[in-house]
């Protein structure tokens, strides 16, 4: 559940803010605050929806419990209709019961699951705004802490009884006299005109609206009057910004500079930045103030403006006419940026002085507001060096920025104090100028007298007839206490009140303007191209897509159960957000129901997105000289244009890394796909195509040079193990002159190979039981040959070896070879071994395996028990042990062949077939745990003689299936006759010595060998993930009653019946094919076998 809830704050981010990523511990930090928060709700013993919402107004700060209710009302409603919620209800749910101990009403339990959702989204929002304007692209947990110690609300919630939050120690800061890019200065200009813009959007959607909205109070005069042309300057603003971002985006990836100076003479010349000129007279004229004032004392007007939001009449009266300012000093930073190349073309010099002086004079304010984080830290230690008595954390330990310092009175005591305003500590100092100091004492400035911390106070205005004492104000503890300071004059007053009210309702003003920007969002739908033009534009319908009911995957992404192949690629690259697992699944499985040519003519086709036409109100606008369609277009390149192109390159950077031999297969393929990336431009796509450019490269090296075998492991590989033929006698190679513990290794290399490289695409469809199987599945066929021609030479040499004493060894000897399998994981060895000693010519030898020693007979009893109960066992197993392994490949094919047969390939809705694309999940389920152990290659050295004895194995020889069948079962009735008391003598027919060297290793353990784990001592309490069947599904057994020969097909039953773990290669109905299918019998001990469909390799004389 833990990871769920990561999970889902991981989307919750992708939703607040989609360029950013966070790290694993600032997640985990953000869990551990919500826990916190469920204890907070759950302690209340919450029975109903309404207890919830009283607990939440209760202990909740305000603004923020208004939202979160609304937000936990909206998911009630909402889910009646489709579950809107990312943490999975269902799950948490019956553990808020078991926690409270009673039975709680759903209800309830989504009410707090959507609380808490809000909360997390909160935190991201603010720590992504400032990791934002820091200019980095990871949230760490340093950058939550931070934002939160800057956050009043937040910290009142979480950390209502601690004294000061630390937050980490920042990285120092580069020095500032090292050389920066031209191109990095750009982007940090880019970077202040998009905080500017907001704090543009904070002026005109927090505070202007609700003055133009009340005509009753405000008419459009006044709003002018105190905003003017404010609106002129966001669009202004929008357009330099767009202007800047489309150099930036289209400079020549030759040229290092994008020249945006260009940008500012376009404008410039349409006359643009005359509404700052505008604004600069009507805000800074003497009489803005006084008239400022006077709308602020109409009579309601004040009623009006807290009934908006609490401290909203103090933000506006204080913080409102500093954010007026904003604009005034931007545009005098322009002057600053533009200074030294503008100074050299004035002709007039006194010109030249003038801009410069303005600059310095008036830039001065906002020069502090571009100071940087490093800057501030700074200048905490040096004032925290300057007060003498200082206890506690230091002063950058539990703020973040320093803000202002002067000198107030304390009213009552009638002392004045040097006071410094941090965003997290108000410090009250006394002066020691003019004190004697004796000999030792310390040099600082000032003495501590007392410290507020900003989130346990509230700021009164206090009017100047309430006291004696003019321009004052009251700082109100928490405890009830008060403390009253004053200032020398009404500016000055007013520039302590903007500070102390900024802090307080910050926040506060920063959630309103989200909420604001993110309804105008919802109202204004992006304009989009017609699905005339542009095919992947059709609305969703039941007609082209179809979504699961009531199933969300980890992420919170709807997941896709069927669609047209449009809609597939559609959602494949789909704007709003990206689906890995999907990309995954689609590129494993489009083969099925796609062509690769058609499919990269899709997303070239999805590439090249058209702008949408202008309507009839737009023509007529354009021809009056305005652009309409300039910030829709805006919106939708950057919107929808950038994130679908970037995920087309996305999609082709996958498909040429995980699946190249499509490629590989299409020259003209390969050749298409490089000349459509060789064709994209801009910037922002110039990694991706780097990316795939390499990868193409490396490809194409990789095939040129054929696969490479230099591995380096920690340890060196054992040494080669000889019996009685030494390297190189290979015509003396057989199964009793090899080592056993060589063989075993051999096998376990050469069958570790051919598992490793089957492909995806082999399995999707059962194409390896279709006509061009040969084509489609080569590495597949290889390992099913591979373990048809072991498993009948096993066979072979069993029934082979006439004499029984030398029977008997050559079973042991095989027993032997399946311990050394165990030993190294190769389950598909130890299951070849057994389905050899499961055949019928082998398994009806009674008195053979009468003579094998009880221990070899109990290795093999516990091998059979691998493949009972549905291969329970087997699959415990596989999932304890550590790879390197092989794992059995017959129960993925079983598998396969079930979800492929037992469910359709297209779904009809509304009398259109779509593809059934959560079949294809289901198989790419299947190939990603085939996967998931072909990484890890065995530490052990190649032996290329007996891997090639083992790759040339024919135990058939010229002989057909049925021949060959009969063969072994006539050979099995003649050294062991039916209902034989005494075995008939027979020559023996090895000359070599029978005993065995042992499965003990003569050098050192190294490398993968190690001590078998005893079947019965396996863990019990191992779970493994079930493999999804067909639609329908029966728990009855397919297992047969008896042994069966090769060729005995399989019983009625198992063409319907479906297990969960089925029999392995368990195919309903033999396909029919040019090569026919044939069944090795698999039977256990206990008289209960599962059948194994293995194909053989092609004879002429069959059909």
């Amino acid at each position: 559940l833990t990871q769920t809830r990561t999970r889902t704050h991981t989307h919750r981010l992708s939703q607040v803010h989609p360029k950013l990523s966070s790290q694993q511990e600032a997640l985990q930090y953000i869990e551990g605050l919500i826990l916190v928060l469920l204890n907070t709700l759950c302690q209340a013993q919450p029975r109903t929806v309404q207890d919830v919402e009283e607990r939440v107004q209760r202990s909740f700060p305000h603004p923020i419990e208004k939202w979160a209710i609304a937000d936990a009302q909206a998911a009630i409603e909402k889910r009646k209709r489709r579950n809107p919620l990312a943490l999975p209800v269902d799950k948490i749910h019956p553990l808020l019961k078991e926690v409270l101990g009673y039975k709680i009403d759903h209800q309830v339990s989504v009410y707090i699951v959507a609380v808490l959702e809000y909360i997390s989204a909160d935190i991201l929002k603010l720590a992504g705004n400032y990791v934002r304007n820091i200019r980095h692209y990871e949230i760490s947990q340093q950058d939550i802490t931070v934002a939160m110690c800057a956050d009043k609300v937040l910290m009142d919630m979480f950390h209502q009884v601690e004294e000061d939050i630390s937050v980490f120690p920042l990285d120092e800061e580069p020095s500032a006299a090292e050389e920066q890019m031209y191109y990095d200065l750009v982007k940090a200009f880019m970077a202040e005109v998009r905080q500017y813009l907001r704090d543009l959007n904070l002026i005109i959607k927090v505070f202007r609206e609700p003055f133009a909205s009340n005509t009753m109070l405000f008419s459009a005069h006044d709003v002018e009057n105190i905003f003017s042309r404010i609106v002129d300057i966001h669009e202004v603003t929008v357009k330099l910004l767009g202007l800047i971002e489309d150099t930036v985006e289209m400079t020549d990836e030759g040229s290092p500079h994008p020249l945006v100076g260009s940008c500012f003479e376009d404008l410039a010349e349409e006359l643009a930045f005359d509404p700052y000129e505008t604004y600069a007279q009507d805000i800074l004229r003497s009489g803005f103030h006084d008239h400022f004032l006077s709308q602020l004392s109409k009579p309601g007007a004040a009623l009006y403006l807290q009934s908006i939001c609490e401290g909203f009449k103090e933000a506006v009266q204080y913080v409102l006419p500093r954010l007026l300012l904003t604009p005034v000093y931007h545009c005098l930073h322009y002057f600053e940026i533009l200074k030294a190349s503008v100074i050299q073309h004035f002709s007039n010099p006194a010109a030249a002085v003038c801009v410069v002086c303005l600059s310095e004079s008036a830039c001065r304010f906002y020069s502090q507001q571009m100071k940087g984080k490093h800057l501030a830290i700074k200048k905490m230690n040096e004032i925290q060096r300057n007060i003498d008595g200082w206890e506690g954390k230091d002063i950058g330990q539990c703020c973040n920025e320093f803000i202002m310092e002067g000198t107030l009175t304390r009213v009552g005591a009638k002392h004045e104090r040097h006071i410094f305003l941090f965003d997290g500590l108000m410090i009250c100092c006394k002066s020691n100028h003019g004190q004697p100091r004796l000999p030792g004492a310390s040099a600082a400035e000032y003495r501590l007298k007392e410290k507020f911390f900003m989130r346990k106070v509230q700021i009164n205005d206090k009017d100047d007839k309430e006291g004696e004492y003019r321009h004052a104000f009251e700082i109100i503890l928490k405890d009830g206490n008060s403390v009253v300071f004053a200032a020398k004059s009404a500016e000055e007053k007013n520039g302590w009140m903007a500070a102390l009210i900024s802090l307080q309702y910050r926040s506060t003003l920063e959630r309103m303007l989200d909420t604001a920007m993110l309804q105008e969002e919802k109202e204004e739908q992006m304009r989009l191209p017609g699905a005339e033009v542009y095919r992947f534009a059709q609305p969703d319908s039941e007609e082209n897509v179809v979504f699961e009911e009531n199933v969300q995957s980890k992420s919170g992404i709807p997941i896709i159960k069927a669609g047209t192949v449009l809609k597939l690629i559609e959602r494949l690259t789909f704007h709003m957000y990206a689906d890995p697992n999907f990309v995954r699944t689609f590129l494993t499985t489009y083969r099925s129901f796609c062509k690769s040519q058609e499919l990269l003519d899709l997303l070239m086709e999805r590439f090249d997105i058209p702008e949408p036409k202008p309507t009839e109100a737009d023509q007529m606008a354009m021809e009056n000289g305005d652009q309409p369609l300039s910030a829709e277009l805006k919106r939708f390149r950057k919107e929808f244009v950038q994130p679908v192109q970037l995920r087309v390159l996305n999609v082709c950077r996958h498909w040429v890394e995980h699946h190249f031999y499509d490629f590989e297969r299409d020259a003209q393929l390969l050749r298409q796909l490089e000349e459509f990336i060789g064709m994209v431009r801009g910037k922002a796509m110039r990694k991706w195509v780097e990316s795939i450019t390499k990868i193409i490269q490396r490809k194409k090296q990789a095939q040129a040079n054929g696969p490479s075998h230099n591995i380096t492991f920690e340890s060196s590989p054992p040494s080669i193990e000889w019996h009685l033929c030494k390297a190189g006698q290979t015509d003396q190679f057989d199964l009793m002159t090899l080592h056993p513990i060589e063989i075993a290794r051999q096998l376990t290399l050469l069958e570790s190979d051919f598992y490793r490289a089957v492909q995806p695409s082999e399995l999707v469809g059962s194409v390896w039981t279709k006509e061009d199987k040969e084509i489609n599945s080569p590495n597949l066929l290889r390992m099913i040959r591979h373990t048809t021609n072991l498993t009948l030479w096993f066979e072979k040499c069993i029934v082979e070896a006439e004499n029984v004493e030398e029977r008997v060894a050559v079973i042991s000897r095989i027993i032997e070879i399946l311990q050394v399998f165990q030993e190294l994981n190769n389950f598909n060895g130890v299951l070849e071994v057994v389905s050899a000693m499961n055949s019928s010519p082998v398994y009806r030898l009674d008195h053979t395996f009468e003579q094998i020693p009880s221990r070899q007979r109990k290795i093999l009893e516990e091998a059979h028990e691998l493949s009972e109960d549905h291969y329970k066992k087997y699959l415990a197993k596989l999932r304890s042990i550590n790879p390197p392994c092989v794992p059995f490949f017959g129960i993925y094919l079983t598998n396969i062949l079930k979800t492929e047969e037992g469910n359709p390939d297209f779904l009809k809705r509304h009398g259109k077939e779509l593809i059934n694309f959560s079949k294809r999940r289901k198989v790419a389920e299947i190939t990603g745990e085939i996967q998931q152990y072909q990484n890890q290659p065995y530490c052990l050295r190649v032996e290329n003689d007996i891997q090639k004895f083992f790759e040339n194995l024919n135990p058939m020889e010229d002989m057909t299936e049925k021949e060959f069948a009969d063969y072994l079962f006539n050979k099995s009735l003649e050294i062991e006759p039916r209902n034989a008391r005494t075995l008939p003598r027979f020559p023996k027919k090895y000359s070599c010595p029978l005993k065995s060297p042992g499965v003990r290793p003569s050098t050192v353990r190294q490398g993968t060998m190690r001590h078998p784990t005893p079947l019965q001592n396996e863990p019990r309490k191992i779970s493994y993930s079930r493999i999804p069947d067909s639609e329908t599904e029966s728990s009855a057994a397919s297992a047969p009653n008896s042994p069966r020969t090769p060729l005995t097909p399989p019983p009625a039953s198992t063409a319907s019946s479906s297990t969960e773990i089925c029999s392995v290669f368990d195919s309903p109905q033999p396909p029919s094919n040019s090569d026919t299918i044939f069944y090795l019998s698999v039977s256990c001990l206990h008289h209960a076998s599962v059948s194994c469909v293995c194909e053989s390799l092609a004879c002429s004389g069959r059909r």
